[in-house]
């Protein structure tokens, strides 16, 4: 089974985020902040990370650096989730360790459209 974090401070994005990633047969695990998210990461290897572009008191294009960082045992795929058609913002986020984005709002069938369009690539 697939597994899904999802770093998002908002709860109701994580909730539906998470309804829609157990839908398409994944296991979830969420954090509401990257420090929460570090703390779990170290015990936990994710197929998927999902992380929200702009999340109070922290800097999401620094926290890219320190995921990247980690001695994981599986490189997880990390989806930068944005609420702005921004391209200079998600190109900073691909450059410093992003593999794609998703823009919000989304729904299950952009989320399967994206992960058919990363399975393709890969």
């Amino acid at each position: 089974m697939l597994h899904c974090f999802i770093i998002d401070d908002s709860e109701i994005v994580r909730k539906y985020t998470r309804l829609i990633f157990e839908s398409l047969g994944f296991r979830v695990s969420e954090a509401d902040s990257p420090i929460a998210a570090i703390e779990r990461l170290g015990s936990e290897a994710p197929d998927y990370i999902l992380l929200d572009w702009r999340m109070p008191g922290s800097n999401s294009i620094e926290f890219l650096g320190k995921l990247r960082a980690l001695q994981l045992s599986v490189r997880p795929y990390i989806i930068y989730l944005v609420t702005e058609n921004d391209p200079l913002e998600i190109q900073r986020a691909l450059t410093h360790g992003a593999d794609n984005f998703l823009l919000k709002p989304y729904n299950r069938q952009i989320v399967e459209m994206k992960l058919q369009e990363i399975r393709t690539a890969a």
